[in-house]
Order: structure tokens, then sequence, then C-alpha cells
């Protein structure tokens, strides 16, 4: 498990890493939003509304979908939580191919989404439900609530492991190549230049960092749309 690195100091208040790199993607997602949507009209001419509208659109129908027409009239608020969550995840991701260390390699990020997912879903199942939604903890039967509970406690833990293990693993595999294709360069005499570094890794960035960190953003979004969904469900 990789631990926060402190890099900014305050006197006794220490930033980590993680902390910085995360305002980071935060501060170039407010301006890329602020240049995107400064110009907008009613009609679009441009490309780039045109564009904005067809991803906002997407984002809605998916959203709209998934959780349900019901669940997304009571709570509206949930199509822009989850754009902002899918768009900041995949930033996560992909903000190592700058040589930045990925928010999601720290336990710490992925805990605090799992625990907004898992706050949402009782929420949910509280607005919609009542106190009866904790009635199916006991269900099909009684003697399942152990196991229900079990089931509970495992969906955090599940949700936080899943993403920070597959990008922390991607990481490390890179990292290590790295180190392997260093070495070799090492013993080939005349050449100063790790070669390999700048040619062989290419193709394992474009899985690790590109699709498997936007696949990753991709089914968090989808596990917590499912969770909150059905814990809204009144029939």
């Amino acid at each position: 498990m990789r631990y926060a690195q402190w890099v900014l100091y305050f006197g006794n208040f220490k930033l980590s890493e993680t902390v910085v790199v995360s305002w980071i993607i935060m501060a170039g997602l407010i301006i890329a939003s602020y240049f995107l949507t400064r110009n907008l009209k009613l009609v679009p001419t441009s490309k780039v509304q045109i564009m904005l509208e067809f991803v906002i659109k997407s984002i809605a129908n998916l959203v709209t979908d998934t959780m349900g027409e019901k669940t997304i009239k009571r709570m509206p608020n949930m199509i822009p939580y989850l754009g902002s969550l899918f768009f900041f995840f995949a930033c996560s991701n992909l903000i190592g191919l700058l040589g930045f260390k990925s928010p999601t390699t720290d336990v710490d990020t992925t805990l605090a989404w799992s625990l907004i997912t898992i706050f949402l879903l009782y929420y949910a199942g509280i607005k919609f439900r009542g106190l009866s939604y904790f009635k199916d903890l006991m269900e099909p039967i009684p003697l399942m609530l152990p196991l229900n509970l079990v089931g509970e406690i495992a969906r955090p833990i599940s949700l936080t492991f899943r993403p920070f293990g597959n990008i922390l693993g991607g990481s490390v595999i890179m990292g290590l190549l790295y180190s392997f294709l260093g070495y070799v360069s090492e013993l080939i005499p005349g050449i100063s230049i790790p070669i390999g570094q700048l040619i062989i890794p290419v193709p394992l960035h474009l899985y690790f960092d590109m699709f498997a960190g936007v696949l990753q953003a991709f089914i968090f979004v989808m596990l917590t749309m499912v969770f909150v969904g059905s814990a809204a469900e009144t029939e």
C-alpha cells in the first residue's frame, strides 16, 4: 500500500502529494469548464457547444436510464454529481501520464469516494422508503440478517479497493518496467540514453493509464448509480 507523501509545509500544517495533485486536477477542470461554457447560446452555433450539449445529454440519459426517472426527479443533483465524479476520477487516473502521482493510488481518495456513495445509498433509501428500507436486511428470512450485514460492510470495502488496486497495480508494473529497461540500457555499451524507456512502455501506458483508468472511472460511477438506484426503488 502506498502511503501519503508530504510535499507542502505551512508550520505544523502539512499537505500530501495526493491533496496537491487533486487540487491541480480540480483547478484544471474548473478552468476548462469556464472557458468552454462562457459563450453559450440558446441555439448552439459553435462546434464546442454542440459537443458539450452532446456530452451532457449523454450523461443525463445514462444516469436517468440506470437510476430511473422517478429517482432522478427527486434527486436531480445526481446527474451533475455523477458527471463531475466521472471526469474527476478519469483525470485522476490519466494525470499519471504527465508525471504526477495519481490520487487514485492513495487509498484515502477511493475511500472518500466510496463513503460518499454509501451515504447517498442510505440517504436515497430512507428518503424514498423511510426506515422500512432497513427491512431488506432481513430478506428473504430474518436469519439472513448477519449475512446481509456482512454484505453491507463489504460494499464500501469493495468500492474502495477495486479502483485503488487496479490503478496502483498498473503504476507498480510501469515502475518496475522502467527500472528494468534502464538497467538493460546500462548494459549496452555506447548508449547513454535509455531508448527502450521511450518506446517499449507506450502500449502499456495506453492500457494502464488510459484504457484501464477511464474504465475504472466508468465502473465506479456505474456501481454508484446501481447502488443508489436500487436503494431508491419503491416497487
